[in-house]
């Protein structure tokens, strides 16, 4: 069964592959896995027929026969876990992937959000610069540890995971600020991961949204 990713119609990141969308795009191209999207405006995600699929009225939710999922961690372990390619076949290196999952998420993800919602509402006012210092300095730490764990390897453990496409992707948000310059080795794994042919996929479908929006 093909499942249906819902996505922004028109996507605040104008095609960069910043939504959330994108984690499980790109994991769905990853596994091989076709799917289909229904785009939604902004009033759209407010309404109750999404409110029932995702009551926080975000994006992306998946809906899968009877499944419907929401919450971009659970998408993407949920197809990890029904194809091959991207969980190991090793009971512990298998839970080595999740666990980087979720310090994606739970740890790494964090302060970049904080950084880009302060740059976004609080740019103007006169606390601003002092608290994005205070981000930063958390950022960088985190950063600086994930880097040190990282040194030349080309993935978090072993082969591509789940665990680095999550990972690579909540990077991708930082890359804007400037603060993972000073980590070359971050810097390259990002690259890596960004000339995968699933990502390349995953990326261009999203920015035909923009493209086609624009367009009209």
């Amino acid at each position: 069964m093909t499942p249906t990713l819902t996505a922004f119609e028109s996507s605040p990141d104008r095609g960069r592959g910043l939504a959330r969308d994108m984690r499980v795009r790109w994991a769905l191209e990853e596994v091989g896995q076709a799917y289909d999207v229904r785009l939604l405006s902004f009033a759209a995600m407010r309404e109750p027929a999404h409110l029932k699929l995702q009551p926080f009225g975000q994006i992306p939710t998946y809906e899968e026969g009877d499944l419907t999922l929401f919450e971009t961690g659970a998408i993407v372990l949920h197809i990890a876990e029904s194809h091959a390619g991207l969980l190991p076949a090793d009971t512990n290196a298998r839970a080595r992937a999740i666990m980087w999952m979720f310090a994606a998420v739970n740890t790494v993800e964090p302060p970049i959000v904080e950084r880009s919602m302060a740059m976004m509402l609080e740019r103007d006012q006169p606390w601003c610069e002092q608290r994005l210092q205070m981000i930063d300095k958390t950022l960088r730490k985190r950063l600086g540890d994930l880097s040190t764990y990282l040194g030349d390897a080309d993935w978090l453990d072993g082969p591509f995971s789940v665990g680095d496409l999550m990972m690579a992707n909540v990077l991708l948000r930082a890359r804007g600020s400037g603060v993972l310059d000073a980590f070359p080795n971050l810097a390259a794994y990002l690259a890596r991961a960004e000339a995968r042919p699933a990502y390349k996929r995953a990326f261009a479908a999203q920015l035909a949204v923009f493209e086609g929006r624009s367009a009209e």
